[in-house]
Order: C-alpha cells, then structure tokens, then sequence
C-alpha cells in the first residue's frame, strides 16, 4: 500500500469517526429531549389550559349552595357527545333552558360496543370559549376515567350550575365531551380483571 493510499484511508476513517460522533451526539439529543417531553407538555398544558384532565372545582358545591337563581334570564345549553374508538356516548337530552344559578342535572350514555373490558376518558370543552369558567360542575364522570364491561351500558349525571356572573351577551352554550379509550395502568388493570 503507497503512502498516499495510507494518508487517503487515515483520512477516512477520521472523517467516519468524526460522523459517528456526531451521530452519537444527536442521539443522545433525541434522547434527552424525548425523555424531557413529558414534563415540557405538562408545562404548555398548564399555562395553556389545553390537554389537561378535568379536575373537580372543590368550590363549585360551595358556590351552587350559596348562589342566588337569577330567574329573569335564560341561558340554553346544548349538550354535545363524539367518541374515539369502540364506544356509543350520547346526552340523554340535546338541549335544555336553565336560570343562571339553577342545579341541573343532564344524563349521558356510555355503551361499550366491545367484548372486552375498556377503560376511558372523557374530556370537555365549552363553546364559546370564554363560558367555561362560568360552567360550574359539581358532579361529572370527566373527573376520573372510567371502566366498563365487554358491552356494558353506563349512564352518568353531570351536575353543574352557570355562574350568574356569564357575560350578558352569551346565551347559547355548548357543553361538548369527546370520550376516548385510555391505556396505561388504569387501561391495563381494567382488561385484567377477572372476566374481562
């Protein structure tokens, strides 16, 4: 071998080290960041109110207790049910008028259209947007996900109140669940019951 083929091939093979190190460096940095992602999406979530689980407003009985009805005004609420996966999930009622300040209870529908167990979840959202702090929940299945049978049926109240306080130029309001298959620990413990 001449020297010039050795002097071409140490070049080589510094320049493939060089490449290999820079892939072990960008790999290290897809890990990191992809071990990094769960806290990073828990941070956005909270400080944009987007993908976070319902949490129960330890205020909300204490506030449906002590409010005043304001019977002169009307507010309509459309209830609203879409599902991801082998589920059938509808409001047992589509509309309904209520007093700002008024308990009302609505049912909702679950039917696990599976021969297995499955856990869920459901998630709200409010239309407009700005009527959801005013949308008092004091009972609802959102609050913690939920199991069911291979075909079992489930109804669910959700008991809530608007606040009296809902701007004056909103009276329509949506209240829209999307309910989803879960896995994870709840998913897993759920579908190895006994039966399921």
């Amino acid at each position: 071998m001449s020297r010039a083929d050795q002097t071409d091939t140490q070049g080589a093979q510094h320049s493939n080290l060089r490449v290999l190190g820079k892939l072990v460096v960008i790999a290290a940095a897809m890990f990191g960041f992809g071990y990094a992602m769960v806290p990073i999406y828990k941070a956005i979530c909270e400080v944009t109110g987007v993908g976070l689980l319902t949490q129960r407003d330890p205020e909300a009985e204490k506030f449906a207790r002590n409010t005043q009805v304001d019977a002169s005004r009307d507010i309509v609420v459309e209830f609203d049910a879409n599902s991801r996966g082998a589920w059938l999930f509808k409001p047992e009622k589509r509309t309904m008028k209520v007093h700002p300040g008024e308990l009302v209870t609505v049912n909702y529908e679950l039917i696990n259209t599976q021969p297995r167990a499955m856990t869920g979840q459901a998630i709200p959202s409010y239309a407009p947007q700005q009527s959801g702090p005013y949308f008092r929940k004091i009972e609802c299945f959102c609050f913690k996900q939920q199991a069911l049978e291979a075909n079992e049926i489930k109804r669910f109240p959700v008991v809530f109140v608007v606040d009296p306080k809902l701007p004056k130029d909103v009276h329509t309001i949506t209240l829209s669940y999307t309910f989803f298959e879960v896995g994870g620990q709840a998913g897993a413990v759920a579908q190895g019951r006994p039966g399921a």
